[in-house]
């Protein structure tokens, strides 16, 4: 498995736009595959955890000094 890590920046877009981004970034790949996605919206930290949770992926999440970093294994 490669270390790499497509990251998408949300930063500034209110939600469903940053899950409605990770939902379609995540289609694409492989399972067990990694993506981070960075968020400024408070609804993020809720939203996103949630939607991985009922789709069968793993989420962490960090906050950095002007956002939130969500790492998404896909399941």
């Amino acid at each position: 498995m490669t270390t790499d890590i497509e990251t998408i920046d949300a930063r500034g877009l209110k939600c469903p736009l940053p899950v409605l981004k990770m939902e379609k970034h995540l289609a694409a790949l492989p399972p067990g595959a990694r993506l981070a996605v960075l968020a400024t919206d408070p609804m993020a930290k809720v939203d996103i955890p949630l939607f991985c949770k009922q789709n069968g992926h793993d989420c962490a999440v960090t906050v950095e000094e002007d956002a939130m970093r969500f790492v998404i294994l896909k399941g």
